[in-house]
């Protein structure tokens, strides 16, 4: 019996391939020096298939593998399964990652850029001390510690395919802005990064300014700036850590259909494409819509993918395994979906269920030795052919007001709050940018 064989991810295998899982374990300094009853490459692909089913332990992720591939194995206790975890360590995971992230084939552009977002989110880990201790958890009462602890992630991604650009995570006690530093080595020219208020440090900007990439950040409504140009479209030109960019104002009313009312936000946005011809102020506020793209990638990751669950790791190397591996789980079903999206030619890829993808995903495993014995030169295969026979409806704008309530309750959250999803309609108006008395 091949040892190898219950290595595997089904359908998945296509684009998290032996190949790659192999550079990566090479890339690693992993490589196995004698041929184990768990080779490497088979628990490499127990970890990422153990994201496919959160709900259940490894033993029984090992035994659905084999089962997908026809064999019958003695599978190996939980002890041996958590030293062969041990044994290999993060790298070949971390390696794996980067390999497979980036923009998917046939990414959407805007005016021939790609639009990514970045931001950061939290995920809990099992409350030990030693993972305690090496990623904190959010401040309780005085009286007592806060609940589980939480480690942070800093993530861009790629607007519309929602695929991963890179990602990096670690302590929740270090900010956002701290971890989004590191993640300018993944921009370029030809690049248009969108990001919230806490991205609008000057600091920052002019870091991933220096990549070539363009930006487009909102900041605070009463943020000052050094004027230095006023462009014929009312925008004004600033100096921002030796950058020159361009300050948009515009208030955003949003009508609530049926039920009478409207909310009204202002919005400042900091930019680095100054050119209004080639890039109008209104298309801008719109396009910085698409920063939403973000928060939708990580409710993949957290409600669907983990459904609401903490982490299982119960240290902090099994907890970066486990991190990577949902990383890379998440790649591999987006670049299925992109793949099902590039090859009907006409249904974008945010109308493909990532939900329908991963539960077909979960299929593929256990009918592994078909799916593996099939040609691999389909780029639409059985995930494929599963979300573009229940395409989405084309997105509607609606409203809904943001509540703070744990991911994983069933029960609505607390306080007087309109809590109705409306049908909206958008309306943006630009503003005159900036105090008159800034002007330069």
């Amino acid at each position: 019996m091949d040892p190898f064989s219950a290595g595997h991810l089904g359908e998945l295998t296509r684009i998290v391939s032996f190949d790659l899982v192999d550079a990566a374990i090479s890339a690693a300094g992993a490589t196995q020096k004698r041929l184990r009853r768990l080779p490497t490459r088979v628990v490499v692909y127990v970890l990422l298939a153990g994201v496919l089913f959160a709900d259940v332990g490894y033993r029984q992720v090992l035994r659905r593998l084999a089962a997908g591939a026809d064999l019958s194995i003695r599978v190996p206790g939980s002890s041996a399964l958590s030293q062969a975890f041990r044994r290999i360590g993060v790298g070949p995971l971390r390696e794996l990652f980067d390999l497979v992230r980036g923009p998917a084939a046939g990414a959407a552009r805007w005016r021939g850029l790609l639009v990514c977002a970045i931001d950061g989110t939290t995920m809990c880990v099992p409350d030990t001390d030693v993972n305690a201790a090496a990623f904190g958890r959010a401040t309780g009462r005085p009286d007592a510690p806060g609940g589980y602890p939480m480690l942070r992630l800093v993530s861009i991604l790629a607007c519309g395919s929602r695929t991963l650009i890179d990602a990096v995570f670690g302590s929740y006690r270090v900010g956002e802005t701290t971890y989004a530093s590191r993640l300018a080595r993944c921009l370029r020219p030809g690049t248009v990064l969108l990001g919230d208020r806490n991205f609008a440090a000057a600091a920052l900007i002019e870091q991933f300014a220096a990549t070539g990439a363009d930006l487009l950040i909102r900041c605070k409504d009463n943020r000052r700036f050094a004027l230095v140009d006023r462009l014929g479209d009312g925008t004004r030109i600033a100096v921002l850590g030796g950058i020159r960019v361009r300050i948009i104002d515009a208030q955003i009313i949003v009508d609530l259909k049926d039920s009478g009312t409207q909310r009204t936000g202002t919005y400042r946005l900091i930019t680095t494409l100054t050119n209004p011809q080639r890039y109008p102020a209104r298309e801008i506020v719109e396009l910085y819509h698409q920063r939403w793209e973000i928060e939708t990638g990580f409710r993949e990751t957290k409600s669907t993918i983990l459904d609401g669950r903490v982490l299982r790791a119960r240290t902090p190397a099994g907890i970066a395994q486990e991190v990577y591996a949902v990383l890379i789980v998440h790649q591999a079903l987006r670049t299925a979906i992109a793949d099902a999206s590039l090859a009907h030619g006409g249904i974008a890829p945010d109308r493909l269920s990532f939900t329908i993808a991963l539960t077909t995903a979960r299929d593929t495993i256990h009918r592994a030795a078909d799916v593996l014995a099939e040609a691999g030169t389909d780029l639409t295969g059985r995930i494929g052919a599963a979300v573009l026979d229940t395409v989405l409806p084309a997105r509607r704008a609606r409203s809904s007001p943001r509540v703070t309530k744990r991911a994983i309750s069933k029960h609505r959250a607390k306080g007087p709050i309109d809590r109705t999803n409306y049908q909206t309609r958008i309306t943006t108006h630009l503003l005159p940018t900036l105090d008159p008395s800034q002007d330069p």
